[in-house]
């Protein structure tokens, strides 16, 4: 190993592993213990080098499993797949489509609670600071490595009115519920930038706080009301936002294009 700290030079070490496929995505590398005892270091010093590549996004922990090293592969969402009006049927929503059509794995955390609007959320609802919403959050998995964190508010009488406020996932999405319900969105208004990690979001997402990610907030309306605020987070580097404009022929020549063309390159670190 090169010259540095001896957590640098584990790292270091790692990582030439996991670049050279010694290990693949989702393997577990060894406990720290192990890691400890195979470069005959404390306990410490292993942990020290596997948060470095953690910070590095090259490997996540899972309570249950360990260190588990990550997916290089780049997940793309077409955000406006889900408004559009062919879209088939499926007890399936997005992320799922989404997930199945990369033959990815998904499976989801799911909670549901009322809750008083905070200045933010009352400002995107268009509700008074206070009043009770409800929040759906979601903590989405491909292939049990955590990709994505996504909660969406309701005003609370639209959630009751239309079964939402069940304490459960929706079967098929809520989009489709509420178009089922009379309240079919009829506009959406999204907002991307990319910032660094919370120290909240890097515990969720299993990344080092200060990794890059994707704060994707999206309304949603009738013609009449704000009927949503869902804000999605992911990592920046794994994941890449599209969005189709245009008519049905249009988007499918595009689409026919892409699928007959080979895809660039993407270096990842």
């Amino acid at each position: 190993m090169a010259d540095g700290p001896t957590y640098q030079r584990i790292a270091d070490l790692l990582r030439e592993e996991i670049r050279a496929g010694t290990w693949n995505p989702g393997d577990r590398l060894p406990s720290h213990s192990e890691l400890a005892d195979r470069m005959r270091v404390s306990i410490t010093t292993a942990r020290n080098a596997i948060q470095v590549l953690v910070a590095e996004n090259l490997v996540y922990t899972a309570t249950s499993r360990g260190t588990i090293v990550r997916s290089r592969e780049v997940l793309e969402s077409v955000v406006t797949d889900h408004i559009r009006p062919d879209r088939p049927c499926s007890e399936h929503d997005i992320f799922e489509e989404i997930a199945r059509a990369a033959n990815r794995v998904p499976t989801k955390e799911f909670s549901a609670h009322m809750e008083p609007a905070g200045s933010e959320v009352a400002h995107w609802l268009g509700v008074t600071e206070g009043a009770w919403v409800l929040a759906r959050t979601v903590v989405q998995f491909l292939d049990n490595e955590p990709w994505s964190w996504e909660v969406s508010f309701y005003p609370r009488e639209l959630a009751e009115a239309t079964g939402i406020d069940a304490p459960h996932d929706i079967a098929g999405g809520t989009t489709r519920r509420l178009a089922e319900c009379g309240y079919a969105e009829t506009a959406h208004r999204d907002t991307v930038v990319a910032r660094p990690a919370t120290a909240e979001e890097a515990i969720v997402l299993g990344v080092g706080t200060g990794t890059m990610l994707l704060d994707h907030l999206r309304l949603g309306a009738t013609h009449e009301r704000v009927t949503r605020a869902t804000r999605l987070r992911a990592i920046a580097t794994r994941n890449r936002l599209a969005y189709e404009l245009g008519d049905d022929e249009g988007t499918a020549v595009i689409r026919r294009t892409l699928a007959n063309s080979p895809a660039p390159g993407i270096s990842l670190p």
